[in-house]
């Protein structure tokens, strides 16, 4: 199954050096596409999208697409017109020789209120009885249905009569269903008789027809072969049992942690790929260890000093599109240290056999003994040549 991928839409973003984030127009037809993903959240600047000429069954994944103007889906296999409400700015919508078979389904289409063009030419709806009139009715914003503009006068006859034409199309949706339930049980029938019908009756020993026969052998076995069971993988183990956190690096991407000490923090700089989306990862931060999920892969790192996870910040580079988380320390150089394994406090403590009170009675005694006269002598012995005193001030002695 083909499905839309960032590759294929980087090689057709080649107008726009390749940023697929900025991207307001888009081109994927003839891509042999059976299935729309990714495109609501990696280009969320389109305007314009084609689609037209592929497999594609359902309109799915281009509801976030909030600035898409114009949508083409001519030529799919699309039967449901659904999940466009999202799609608020859009002015334009291709389903051309489609499948759509529901038009009660056009209803879903009252949400976009800038709709102004719409095309169903070639889908089964276009020959039920009242079809222009029923869609011209359920969609007011419409101003041209299947290249026609519709007129004034033409609103105010399609409004006349409405729930007529309403219970027609019900009835006519009902009929359709059941046709096509007939048509895959006959197309299924169909092709076991000419499995069998082939297997069973003669033909012309030539290069041809043994040829088919090969092809039909190598369907059958193909078809018969069992897929290899897929191993599963081992749960992923991020914290032990014992508590243990472990350094997980799944998307293998490069990596720095670093202690900023003039802002009492630990950065962490995750090299991120540069185009990809935002939305796309998760980060949580723990006291002692910080975890990043890119793309569903795992990144984890034990912290080399506990933080706080609330005042921690995540922020991308708009140049490189690192991500970049900053988490403030959780302790400061204080009087006091932390045990990791309780993060129990240690305070110093004073030995109990010590006085408990300051005895301030000898700071400064009465009398100054004849030993001390002569030290301080001695100091002033060693004062420098020059040295004079302030005569404002008295003595010392």
């Amino acid at each position: 199954m083909v499905k839309t991928c960032e590759e294929l839409i980087r090689r057709r973003a080649e107008h726009n050096d390749c940023e697929i984030l900025s991207l307001e127009e888009v081109s994927l037809h003839q891509q042999d596409i059976e299935r729309i993903e990714h495109v609501d959240r990696w280009c969320r600047e389109l305007r314009i999208l084609y689609l037209q000429n592929n497999l594609i069954p359902r309109i799915e994944n281009v509801g976030r697409l909030k600035k898409l103007e114009y949508l083409n889906l001519a030529l799919n296999n699309i039967q449901v017109i659904e999940n466009l409400e999202g799609c608020e700015s859009l002015r334009k919508l291709d389903l051309t020789v489609n499948f759509v078979g529901l038009l009660s389904s056009v209803e879903s289409l009252q949400h976009n209120a800038h709709l102004r063009e719409l095309f169903l030419v070639g889908n089964p709806c276009t020959e039920f009885q009242g079809y222009r009139q029923y869609v011209v009715a359920a969609l007011p914003q419409l101003k041209w249905l299947d290249g026609t503009e519709i007129s004034r006068s033409e609103r105010i006859r399609a409004s006349q009569g409405l729930e007529q034409v309403r219970r027609r199309v019900r009835e006519q949706e009902q009929e359709y269903l059941r046709r096509r339930e007939e048509q895959r049980e006959e197309n299924l029938r169909s092709a076991e008789e000419e499995e069998q019908d082939f297997w069973h009756t003669p033909c012309s020993f030539t290069p041809e027809s043994r040829l088919e026969a090969h092809r039909r052998l190598e369907e059958e076995k193909n078809a018969n072969r069992k897929e290899p069971e897929k191993k599963n993988k081992p749960p992923r183990t991020l914290i032990t049992a014992d508590g243990r956190v472990m350094n997980i690096n799944e998307p293998k991407l490069a990596f720095s942690l670093t202690e900023d000490e003039e802002n009492d923090a630990v950065v962490l700089d995750l090299a991120v790929y540069r185009h990809m989306d935002t939305s796309l990862m998760d980060v949580d931060v723990q006291p002692t260890y910080a975890r990043v999920s890119v793309k569903g892969k795992m990144f984890q790192v034990v912290l080399p000093a506990e933080v706080k996870p609330d005042s921690s910040t995540a922020r991308r580079s708009q140049t490189t599109g690192h991500l970049v988380l900053t988490m403030p320390r959780l302790y400061f150089n204080t009087h006091f240290s932390v045990s990791r394994k309780d993060k129990i406090p240690e305070r110093l403590e004073v030995d109990p056999s010590k006085r408990k009170s300051v005895d301030i009675t000898n700071i400064v005694s009465e009398r100054s003994s004849g030993e001390d006269l002569q030290e301080k002598r001695d100091l002033t012995a060693e004062l420098p040549e020059g040295f004079m005193d302030d005569p404002e001030v008295p003595p010392l002695i």
